[in-house]
């Protein structure tokens, strides 16, 4: 009994030892001056939201490319919050640039009650029947504390055609700033409001039940059979720039057994892993993508636009168009939203919602209306939801 209470005590008082040492600021304070808070323990009020490629810490717009800090768990934490997909950029063994790992002090998460509802509140997803991407029932207001990581700039550094530089945190190493969490305070979830697109999926669930035929849910495809429903998809679509970028990115993917510097692995991506480690293997543009998803929050036709999400962020960092090279990630996300809804609908979605209950398609939308309804959902979901600006 003893030896319980001492370690109990040591708990609290490694936590409050913490606290003591811990600065107080903001997140917009940290993304004045990433690179003046890196390394130090801080304290920070703000929103969290897990999306479908993002797990953040924001309070508003910071007026910066990026108004938001991502977040991890310590390494060995086993917590359920996170993106649901995420890809993180590594060094090939052919990357033209130099590599230097990572020393960072170790961090660890207290596993209190507190943290046990923040994280259950971030890792509970809302479904309305239709597809829903990345749609976590509750975004959390809370008082976090951590390590900061950061640089001064994210952006992909590059010379003759090639990445000779990276840095950054998070999904593409957008992410100038992390958070790696350890503890967690005044958590108070809040409810995300999905009752403008719960009630489209009703209406359009309704009117699939009153039509013959109605196809029924065929259940969560492995990853090969979502990129041959992809491929199947965009073979019917009439040649478009679109249906180009499409092929395009699915090139990117790796075929059964290839090796192109591009991993699809399976779960959730949300602990610090070793930086600054070159992979063992080369890659066609000296960088290696690790793209996790988490199958279990992509149901059904999920998992094939995901894939395509996944393979537009490639092509933008490795096949960029002329001029884009250092494209801002609000742009980045653009694009791979739109290839995304686009081969949503080809595929029979009648509704399709993002994270925030941001409406992307509707296929009730008056068909002069569709574009412009389809952009506004797809601009407010950006600016509002993920906090990207130009």
């Amino acid at each position: 009994m003893k030896r319980l209470f001492a370690f109990t005590a040591f708990a609290v008082f490694a936590a409050c030892s913490l606290h003591a040492q811990a600065t107080n600021t903001t997140v917009c304070d940290v993304m004045k001056n990433p690179a003046s808070f890196n390394g130090k323990t801080v304290t920070i009020k703000g929103t969290v939201v897990a999306g479908f490629d993002q797990f953040v810490l924001n309070d508003g717009d910071c007026n910066k490319e990026v108004s938001g800090i991502w977040l991890e768990y310590p390494a060995g934490s086993k917590a359920k919050a996170g993106a649901v997909v995420v890809i993180k950029l590594q060094p090939a063994k052919n990357f033209a640039g130099t590599v230097a790992p990572a020393n960072r002090a170790a961090v660890t998460l207290n596993k209190d009650k507190e943290f046990k509802n923040f994280d259950s509140a971030l890792s509970s997803f809302h479904s309305n029947g239709n597809m829903c991407l990345g749609c976590v029932k509750s975004t959390v207001q809370a008082t976090v504390t951590g390590r900061i990581d950061a640089v001064q700039s994210a952006v992909l550094k590059r010379e003759g055609g090639k990445v000779t530089g990276l840095g950054g945190f998070g999904n593409l190493n957008a992410y100038p700033v992390r958070l790696v969490i350890a503890s967690v305070a005044e958590v108070t979830p809040k409810d995300v409001d999905y009752s403008k697109a719960d009630a489209a999926a009703k209406a359009a669930q309704k009117a699939a039940e009153s039509q013959a035929g109605q196809q029924a849910a065929v259940g969560t495809p492995s990853f090969a059979d979502a990129r041959a429903n992809a491929d199947k998809l965009i073979s019917t679509m009439a040649a478009s720039p679109m249906t180009t970028q499409m092929q395009k990115d699915m090139s990117m993917l790796p075929k059964p057994k290839e090796q192109n510097g591009v991993n699809i692995l399976q779960g959730t991506d949300n602990e610090v892993a070793p930086e600054g480690v070159a992979g063992t293997v080369d890659s066609p543009d000296g960088l290696i993508y690790n793209c996790t998803l988490n199958r279990d929050k992509l149901q059904n036709m999920a998992v094939t636009v995901a894939l395509l999400h996944v393979g537009q962020h490639i092509a933008d960092v490795r096949a960029p168009i002329e001029g884009n090279e250092q494209a801002p990630l609000v742009i980045l996300e653009n694009n791979a939203w739109a290839v995304t809804s686009t081969l949503a609908i080809f595929g029979g979605e009648k509704v399709v919602t993002s994270s925030g209950g941001y409406l992307l398609w509707n296929s009730a939308w008056p068909e002069a209306e569709r574009v412009d309804d389809m952009q506004g959902g797809l601009r407010d979901f950006l600016a509002k939801e993920e906090v990207l600006n130009r």
